[in-house]
Formats: C-alpha cells, structure tokens, sequence
C-alpha cells in the first residue's frame, strides 16, 4: 500500500455488512510486505455455489490454471489470496505451491481441495514459497469471523493506496439478500478479463450456472471496460460465492439464469461490479483524474469500443489529460490509429459539453480558456462520434502521471 492515498479515492468506505455463510480471516505472512496482513482465507459454509472469470493472457499463473480446473464442480469451501507475490511464471513450483496450500486449506475447513479456489498478487516470476503461510490457514480457518470484510480489502492490495469496497442490498422473494464485493488493483489493468484480483459473496441462493451468468454477462461494461495502462495481468481473477443462507428466510432458490426474480439482483450485480472497476480506475497508479471515454456513431458497438480503448489507452491522450492540456488533436490521432471505421470529415470531439472539433476541422465557437479550465477537474468525459452508424461504447481510465513511472520503475526493489 502506497504512502499518499489516491486524491480520487472514495471520500468514505461503505459499511461492509455480514453475509451469513461467509466467515474471513486475514494474516500477516511476510511474503513480501513487512507489517502489513498479505493472507486472506474466506470460509463457506457447505453448498456455496462458486462462479469464476480469469484473464486471457497466454501466460497466466499458477492460481488461474488452479481455479479453471475447480470450477467446473461449482462449489467452494475456502478461499485462499495472498498479496506480494504472483505465483505467475513459476513452472513446476508452482503448481506445487498452488496444490500444497489446497491441501492446507482443504484440511483446515474440511473440506476436498477441489472446493478450494486460490488467488495470489504481486510479483511475476518469483517462486512462492508456501511454508512462508500454509502453516497459518488452520488456525486462520477456526479464528474466522462473518464481519472482517475491510479486513479482507486490505489484505489483499500490492500497489493500491486504499482499499475497495462494495455491497448492495435488496429483495430476492419474501427476504432481503445481500451482495458484498472487494477488488484490488492499481496497474497492470486493461480489459480482458477480470483486469485484477475481485471477490463478491452473497447470501442468495443461486445455482453455479446463474452466478455464473451475472458474471460473464456483468463483465462486459464493467471490469473489461476499465484500462489504466493497457497491460493484462497474468493473474486476473473475478469469482463470486453463492452461501444460499437467505433460503431459510424466505428467498426462493434461482436456477434459470432468465427467472424473472433474478432482475433486482443482476442490476445489484451489476452495479457492485461497475464500482469496484472504477475505483481500481480512480487508484490506478500515480492517477490524478479519471477520465471516462465514450465514442458514439460508431459502425457497431464492437467497433466503437475498439476507438474508446484506443483512446483510452494512448500515452499521449492520458498525459495531455494529466498535464491539463486540451490537446484534442491526439483524440483525433487515437481514433484514426484505431483500425476501425471512421471518417475524418464526419468526426467531432468533446470534452465535457465543449465541442472542440466538427466536421473534420475544429469547431468554429472553440474556447481555449474554457476548455482549460474544463482540464482542471479531476474527471474528465471525452466524447467522439464518428457520424457513421448507431455503434455505442464508454470505457474508463486514469491520467498518466510521472508517479506511475516512479512506481513501476522500482516495483521489485
């Protein structure tokens, strides 16, 4: 965790209410970072149904391969993420580490380690020594408590200055059902799933099939539409548990992903996704201004949110936007070098409700003192429409600062 907390971080932390059938511990192991808690073992009582979304990188880690191996039985019992360490490029090592600690934690909830799901975070190519922790995860397991839900945000960060949190609570039935949700990140994000570590619990009884529904189908605008540098992660993970402890108090059980009862949830869903993403934007490293992308008048929404990422995702865009200049010309740049349809003599650019750009040429009623002091917010919404179709798109990033090189100039020393 950095020194200096984000000034975009949320200005208060939700209250993270209990979700029964879910009980947290968290330890400090030393694996990298020196007094700080880097173990997290979440605990589920028995019939928690599990749901997973992994990254696509060609080279994922240890504990991704682990968890896609898992989650075709759709159940879990424990949860097991430590920080400091990636446990990514680690060959033979680590698998071994990733089956050692499903032993260990398997052992310590009684359970099978086919109902066990691993995370881990921090540095690729390190091997992860699992003596370092395993041995905590027993006595993790009987000090487990319901409420350590900003135990567990804190956890799990590496670069993050504030931990993130989100829950939402609403009617399932006859019962009142709650949804918690942490994430963590801060660099290494861009869309293709899940763009960092992300765990969300709820108390509603779901079948493995419909969790995993709200997942994949919540993703699309959500965690694959935030970018703060472009860069993959090896270990992107986004899993949800299912405790179905509301059943005893009246939600009904929900097998059919298209159950109509489904829809106060899904949006619940949906919306603890959309706030987890943007606070991993509003931390990204160094950030000073978020910035939210929407391209318009595209020739599909594949194409316009192709432009957006190429936006979004440009050196030149983002430190224009951290050195507050209105340089419209490298939005122009950004959607010309994008591959896709587009038009110059069509294409008009905003910032905020300011059209600096119209018909391929700038806007004859261009301000450069409004536009300027525009700059100056700490969020900032740039707009382009191509004038080609009804393709749609927004995605979210951070301004590129020199803080960002300071971190990840150092970030193995």
């Amino acid at each position: 965790m950095s020194e200096t907390v984000s000034p975009l971080a949320p200005k208060k932390q939700p209250r993270m209410p209990a979700i029964e059938g879910v009980r947290i511990a968290t330890a400090q192991a030393g694996i990298k970072y020196k007094n700080r808690t880097d173990l997290l073992l979440m605990v589920f009582d028995e019939g928690t149904t599990a749901a997973g979304v992994f990254t696509r990188s060609k080279c994922p880690s240890a504990p991704v391969d682990f968890c896609r191996q898992n989650l075709p039985g759709g159940r879990a019992r424990a949860l097991v993420v430590n920080s400091g360490n990636a446990n990514a490029f680690t060959g033979r090592k680590g698998r071994e580490t990733t089956a050692v600690t499903a032993d260990a934690a398997a052992k310590a909830v009684g359970a099978k380690p086919t109902e066990v799901f691993l995370a881990s975070t921090g540095v690729i190519g390190e091997p992860l020594d699992a003596g370092r922790f395993v041995h905590l995860l027993a006595g993790m397991a009987r000090e487990a408590e319901t409420g350590r839900w900003s135990d567990a945000g804190r956890a799990i960060m590496t670069t993050d200055t504030y931990p993130k949190y989100a829950t939402r609570t609403v009617r399932l039935g006859d019962a009142d059902v709650t949804v918690n949700g942490i994430a963590k990140g801060a660099g290494m994000i861009a869309p293709d799933m899940a763009t960092m570590l992300s765990f969300v619990a709820t108390d509603a009884p779901l079948s493995a099939a419909v969790l995993q529904d709200l997942l994949s189908r919540g993703v699309g605008t959500t965690f694959n539409a935030v970018t703060v540098d472009s860069d993959t992660s090896t270990s992107d993970t986004l899993m949800a548990f299912a405790t179905g402890a509301a059943a005893k108090r009246g939600a009904p059980r929900i097998d059919d992903p298209r159950d109509p009862r489904l829809a106060a949830l899904r949006r619940a869903f949906n919306a603890i996704l959309k706030s987890l993403a943007l606070q991993v934007v509003r931390d990204g490293e160094g950030a000073r201004k978020q910035v939210e992308v929407t391209v318009t008048g595209a020739k599909s929404a594949r194409s316009a949110k192709r432009i957006a990422l190429s936006i979004a995702n440009s050196p030149l865009v983002k430190t224009a936007i951290a050195g507050e200049d209105a340089n419209w010309g490298r939005v122009v740049m950004a959607v010309g070098k994008a591959g896709e349809p587009a038009d110059r003599d069509l294409l008009s650019i905003w910032f905020g409700d300011i059209r600096l750009a119209h018909n391929g040429e700038r806007d004859p009623d261009y301000s450069e003192a409004a536009t300027s002091a525009y700059m100056k917010r700490d969020e900032i919404a740039i707009r382009a429409d191509l004038g080609l179709g009804r393709g749609r798109a927004t995605v979210w990033t951070c301004d590129l600062t020199k803080e960002y090189v300071a971190i990840n100039g150092d970030y193995r020393s």
